[in-house]
């Protein structure tokens, strides 16, 4: 999970690199994260993990911070074992 995240924060720090996305719990909430931003991270998971991501678990709540894409993600990854 370690790994996850860490290639996770690469990712949004490409992004956003003036964003601590180690301590921000409201991404999506605060607007940190806007929808074409969704959209690119959506594709570098796609990408990166080899996992794709439903249309139902793009909600808020799964994008708001980074703990919570890696549960989303690890989550994904266990349900195509």
């Amino acid at each position: 999970m370690e790994d996850l995240k860490r290639k996770l924060l690469e990712i949004l720090g490409e992004m956003h690199p003036d964003v601590d996305f180690e301590s921000c719990s409201a991404l999506v909430d605060q607007k940190v994260l806007d929808s074409f931003d969704i959209v690119t991270l959506i594709s570098e998971i796609n990408d990166e993990f080899d996992v794709v991501i439903s249309a139902d678990k793009i909600i808020p709540e799964n994008f708001n911070s980074v703990d919570a894409l890696c549960r989303m993600i690890f989550r994904i990854m266990e349900e195509n074992e």
